[in-house]
This record gives C-alpha cells, structure tokens and sequence, in this order.
C-alpha cells in the first residue's frame, strides 16, 4: 500500500525510565521492535513520553537516540511543544538540526492563550523549521482547543503546517477539520479507541499509544481502514477495544508502561512524579484485559 507521509500508525513512544535516569537501551529495543514491526513512524518526546518531566538536555538526548537507533528506516517526529513559545522555538531548532522527519507541536498547556495567541505561536514555530509541523488538538490537557479558522489560516499561510493530531474526542471535529480543508491537511487521531471512527470520516491513521505494545496490530488496523476494508478493520478494532480501555484506566503513560514491563519490552514501568504507579486495582485490570486479548 502506498500511503501518504507520515500516515497509518505512528507510535508515540514511551520514555522507559531506570532509577529515575533515561534508560536509553530499553529505548533502542523498543525502537528497533516497532520498526521490526513494520511501523510507519515513530514519535519521541510527546506526551505518552512524559515531555513535560524531561530536561531540555534529556528532551533532545531521547530525540537523537530515536533518530540514530531508526537511522532512516522510518519516519522520526520529534515531540517539539511546550506551553513557551521560546521553549517550542528552541525545541524545534534543536529537532530540526538533529535529522527529525517533522515536529509535533502541542497546543500551549496552562497559559490558556486566546485563538489569536495560539496562530502566532504556531506561526512562529513554522517559520523556522521547513519540515512538517504536526498541529496538536488536545483540549481536556491544554484548556484550549486549536479551532478550524485557526488551522485555516496556518495551513494558508505555511506549507509546511499540512498535518494535526486529533485529540478532541469528537468525530464532528474531524468532519469539520475535513470540511474545511479537505486532502490539504492529513488528521490523524490521538486516542486509540478513536481511530476506526475517526478513520471512517477521513482521518489517514493514528499516533498510537497501544502500538509501543502491539505495533503489528494498529499498524494493520489503520492500512485495512486506509484500504476501505472497514468490515476487517472493526472486527480488529473490536478485539483491540477492551484492551485500548485498560491502557488508559489511569493517566497515560501508567498504564503502557505497566503493559510494556509486564510483557519485557522495558526493564521497569517506572514514571516521573506527578505521576505514580498503577494502584494495584488497575494493575489487576490491566493484566486481565492483557490476558484476554492474548488468549
């Protein structure tokens, strides 16, 4: 299948952690199994990779590690978004001179900026990169939503703004991201569950939490829908379904974590404060839907 750039299934991958350090082995292994995997593209530092707890120094050590573990076999989209524009700025410089494929670019976090704020942030940030800029929609940890006139007009003005990530939780918004701008900007889903529906409406793939654990499985989900195989697509989205609930049953990136260490994937499931470990009730959750999508 021939599909577009940075379509199908990207994994936004973990950040495996090791007494509080980058464990950067887990890292490669876990690169070099999605690529094996047959991934369409990988994304570091996002949010699924606890961007917001890494140092700057950290932030760019993890992107150059995908970088140079994936050595041109894939797609690298480097996680470039911060709630400072100087930050983002600073981020996508660094990603761009590092040999990223293209940059996601979250929404400003906490500051809560007015639409106006939000098109001169992401104009800035695609002035000095002329890779792919990923547009990031996630209102329920932002507080802001990017809307469709905004994207309008970035899409108008920069060549290079032609994707966004769709985490908004509602099909109408693909319609309406759809509507306006049509092939000219690729929508790709944020939430797992999300994907078949969102797919059926015009969306091309996913950036995947569940694929760090199953890339074969998204991976084919996305191509049998971006095939107009929608019969096999739902009867795989229906297998995976209870176990895309379970890997969201506290705060992600918990729960993938858990599942990655539980299946030796990553040495530890260990997380950054804020962020804990799964109670045990999730834990015994997790590893039962994990039992049943394995049997």
């Amino acid at each position: 299948m021939n599909l577009r750039p940075l379509t199908g299934t990207l994994t936004a991958l973990v950040t495996p952690f090791r007494q509080g350090k980058v464990a950067y082995d887990d890292l490669q292994d876990l690169v070099n199994f999605q690529i094996k995997c047959g991934i369409d593209g990988l994304v570091p530092a996002g949010s699924t990779g606890e961007s917001a707890t890494l140092s700057h120094e950290e932030h760019m050590d993890v992107v150059r590690c995908v970088i140079n573990t994936a050595a041109k076999r894939v797609p690298v989209v480097a996680g470039t978004g911060s709630n400072s524009t100087v930050e983002a700025l600073d981020l996508t410089r660094a990603a761009h001179e590092a040999g990223a494929d293209a940059m996601l670019v979250v929404a400003p976090y906490y500051n809560r900026p007015t639409q106006e704020g939000l098109y001169r942030h992401f104009a800035r940030i695609a002035e000095v990169t002329d890779r792919p800029i990923i547009l990031y929609s996630i209102p329920s940890r932002c507080g802001v939503e990017i809307s469709v006139p905004v994207v309008e007009r970035l899409r108008a003005k920069y060549p290079n703004v032609s994707y966004i990530k769709e985490s908004g939780g509602s099909v109408d918004r693909v319609d309406q991201l759809k509507l306006a701008l049509g092939r000219d900007l690729v929508v790709l889903s944020g939430d797992d569950a999300l994907t078949l529906p969102f797919m059926a409406v015009g969306a091309e793939g996913i950036i995947s939490v569940a694929s760090n654990l199953l890339p074969r499985e998204l991976v084919k989900l996305s191509h049998l829908a971006l095939a107009g195989d929608y019969p096999a697509a739902a009867r795989l989205h229906r297998r995976l379904y209870p176990l895309f609930k379970a890997l969201f049953i506290e705060t992600n990136p918990t729960p993938i974590k858990a599942a990655l260490a539980e299946a030796g994937r990553i040495g530890s499931p260990e997380v950054r404060l804020p962020l804990w470990e799964l109670s045990a009730t999730s834990l015994a959750a997790l590893k039962k839907a994990l039992a049943a999508f394995a049997r």
